[in-house]
């Protein structure tokens, strides 16, 4: 019987050039610089391309990743690739403190009960939802596997509809609780992912000797994880004197960031809930925005070398096995997302034009979902591994291209864009104070959205 992956695979195989061969016999160290120029020219030139189609750079780096991994030009010698997965750490560190600020007591109280309940229904539901139906209709993969899945599924890229929102000056109450709703909606993510993978840390533990401890243990390390976060961010907020030179403000952050990630992977455990606590502790004693602006500016080329990488690590040999797992979450999500943002909406008696079209501006799934995905691949027995790393690229790049589609519906169905706005769309925005949400720490240009100012500021 004919099957697509006796075809496909071989094809794919077929363009496998491994350019790399050309510039490797030369030594280990300009092997490496090359690999890294050729990443992240790669990556810049593919934004170029992507920015015509109205698609975040996020997508960029991942076609780049895809173009340059083993799979067709074989561009960067595959131990560079295997010996650099520390990037992943390095850039969901990055990414978790950034999050942190959203945990400023004065935000939380300005956002209100009503904007939490949606964000926890809309990213909750969804997760559950998604393990559920995972769990059940693919008993084989495990709970691991359906758990990680629907972990993921509760983050939201907010990047494409905040293109939309700038382009059609979109405004209103609706615009207003989604700005809220994305701002909060990755920290909902990390905190159900670590969550996640304690539970998943519990029950893998070999031997009935060793139960207990393997059960409790996580759960333990995690705890005192939190407490080395508080702790880092008391300390970390007596070190930002006044005096202190933005280069030793970034080196001392980047120093602490670091530490706790090998701290985490010397006991085993994900750091991301450590990283938000940190950045949460700092907010919350210094209320100092303009580190985190400065960390936005240097994080850039390192999101771009870890998605990049991501592209590169993609198995096309899966594809053939992915596709109805694959379909399944990419439906369910979006179900999923739409009932929660309903729900909420509902339970506070919004009016139907913001309860009928919040879940569509929801849809987009990228960065964080990325990220976390690699952290999900080592979890998970090698052989259905490769198999969720996939489905969560996969899922993101389409997600990523429906989204700007989906979000334009939901603003113009709920009123926020006029109708003069609908008819000239500004086409070239003027450069402004960005919206600072948490996506576009991950490689994605967040448009302004209004005429607030920043966050950040420059350092006097």
């Amino acid at each position: 019987m004919f099957s697509f992956a006796q075809i496909s695979i071989p094809v794919l195989a077929g363009t496998n050039w491994n350019l790399y061969q050309y510039y490797s016999s030369y030594g280990e160290v300009s092997t490496v610089l090359i690999g890294l120029a050729i990443i992240l020219f790669t990556g810049f030139l593919v934004t170029r391309l992507t920015k015509l189609l109205k698609l975040p750079n996020v997508t960029a780096y991942i076609v780049a990743g895809i173009l340059l991994g083993p799979w067709v030009l074989g561009a960067v010698q595959p131990d560079i690739i295997s010996h650099m997965s520390f990037i992943s750490d390095v850039a969901l560190s990055f990414i978790a403190f950034g999050v942190g600020r959203y945990f400023s007591i004065a935000t939380l109280k300005a956002t209100g009960k009503k904007v939490f309940l949606i964000t926890i229904l809309e990213s909750v539901f969804a997760g559950i939802l998604v393990t559920l139906v995972i769990g059940f209709c693919f008993p084989d993969k495990g709970w691991s596997f359906a758990l990680l899945l629907g972990a993921i599924a509760t983050a939201t890229a907010p990047a494409s509809t905040m293109m939309t929102i700038r382009q059609y000056q979109a405004k209103g109450e609706f615009v207003n609780i989604l700005l809220e709703v994305v701002s909060l909606d990755d920290a909902v993510c990390l905190i159900c992912y670590t969550l996640a993978i304690t539970v998943i840390n519990s029950t893998q533990g070999g031997g009935s000797a060793n139960t207990l401890t393997d059960i409790i243990m996580p759960i333990v390390w995690n705890i005192v994880f939190i407490a080395v976060g508080l702790i880092f961010g008391w300390v970390h907020s007596k070190l930002m004197s006044p005096k202190r030179s933005t280069d030793n403000r970034l080196i001392l952050t980047l120093a602490m960031l670091l530490t706790i990630d090998g701290a985490c992977a010397i006991v085993g455990i994900s750091p991301l809930m450590a990283c938000m606590v940190f950045g949460a502790t700092y907010i919350n004693i210094k209320k100092d925005q303009v580190l985190y602006t400065q960390m936005d500016a240097f994080a850039p080329p390192i999101m771009c070398i870890f998605f990049v990488m991501s592209g590169m690590n993609m198995d096309f040999g899966e594809f053939a096995i992915v596709g109805t797992i694959g379909v399944i979450y990419f439906i369910v999500r979006i179900v999923g997302k739409y009932a929660g943002a309903w729900a909420g909406c509902r339970i506070y008696r919004e009016e139907p034009k913001v309860r009928n079209y919040l879940g569509l501006a929801l849809i987009p799934q990228a960065g964080v979902a990325i990220g976390l995905a690699v952290l999900g691949k080592r979890m998970l027995p090698a052989e259905i591994g490769d198999e969720f790393y996939a489905i969560i690229i996969c899922s993101s790049v389409l997600y990523e291209m429906i989204g700007p589609g989906l979000a334009k519906l939901a603003l113009v169905k709920s009123g926020a864009i006029s109708a003069e706005s609908l008819k000239n769309p500004l086409q070239n925005p003027p450069e402004g104070p960005k919206e600072v949400i948490p996506e576009h720490v991950q490689g994605e240009d967040l448009p302004p959205v209004s005429e607030a100012p920043s966050c950040g500021g420059k350092k006097k």
